[in-house]
């Protein structure tokens, strides 16, 4: 089992690596057609791109540290190491969409008058392919893995190639003597890279803070009480260490069973959730109904 995680892991950083070279030689060509062509709307999304990396290099970092086994001063292990990177990838995407939506507005309200090369609409094309491949490896490798960091870094692959196409169809109209639509489509994608840091931000605040799905919750509940020997659930949490869940359950059980048919229950009740729903760990106690 141990093994297998290691692997799994191990795997993890192979999608991480592939998205930051990906992105890596991606913002260098867009960044670099983007001056060249005068595009905005290629300029934002290779700085888009730049900010992937930071990302992509979040989970790689959380992935490598979550590794470690547990020590003195870290009982429960590393595994929160991922969601604090990705908290600060997420302050990184903040300042750099902002960044382009400052330069983006400022061309608009100053009168861009000068369409990009159309050169740079082909860029975009071609990226929006390579981020798709992309997408498609990471997002069978999440499923494979069973990885969230994995399979939202495939989500991300997913907005970046759509975001792509649209800065293609944005340079393009602007060669039909409508100049404006470049830096407006900059505003656009610079708008993408706040909200996607903000959805980053958000789910990385709600784990650290322990929050957790309620209907994820719902579902643990419906399965315990379907449990043989299960006459209740009196309380019921959950946390996540990374990928991992942790429950905390108390169950009721009759009053008549001696100690080793409880204990028998209690550890059937564990079997299950880690089974059906892929709980890392179980705390169960039983209390007589």
């Amino acid at each position: 089992m141990v093994n297998n995680k290691y692997l799994d892991l191990k795997m993890g950083e192979k999608g991480a690596l592939i998205s930051i070279i990906a992105y890596f030689l991606l913002s260098i060509l867009k960044l670099s057609i983007g001056y060249l062509s005068n595009s905005e709307a290629l300029k934002a999304d290779g700085l888009n791109n730049s900010t992937d990396i930071a990302a992509s290099i979040a989970v790689f970092i959380g992935l490598r540290l979550s590794q470690k086994p547990p020590d003195q001063d870290h009982p429960y292990g590393h595994r929160k190491a991922e969601t604090v990177a990705s908290m600060i990838a997420s302050f990184i995407m903040a300042a750099v969409g902002l960044q382009v939506l400052v330069e983006a507005a400022s061309s608009v309200f100053n009168g861009k008058n000068e369409s990009p090369d159309i050169i740079s609409a082909w860029t975009g094309f071609f990226s929006a392919v390579v981020m798709y491949l992309v997408y498609r490896y990471n997002k069978n490798l999440g499923k494979k893995i069973n990885s969230q960091a994995v399979t939202a870094a495939a989500k991300d692959n997913l907005s970046d190639a759509l975001v792509s196409i649209g800065t293609a169809i944005g340079i393009i109209g602007a060669q039909f003597s409508l100049p404006w639509l470049d830096p407006l489509t900059a505003i656009i994608v610079g708008l993408i890279i706040c909200k996607t840091a903000w959805d980053i931000f958000r789910e990385s605040s709600h784990n650290l803070t322990d929050g957790y799905d309620e209907m994820q919750l719902k579902s643990y509940k419906e399965t315990v009480l379907a449990i043989k020997g299960v006459k209740g659930v009196k309380k019921l949490k959950a946390r996540s260490y990374g990928n991992n869940s942790v429950v905390d359950i108390v169950i009721l059980v009759n009053s008549n069973l001696d100690l080793r048919n409880a204990h028998d229950i209690s550890t059937n009740v564990e079997d299950i959730l880690i089974k059906e729903h892929g709980v890392y760990d179980v705390h169960v106690h039983v209390e007589p109904n």
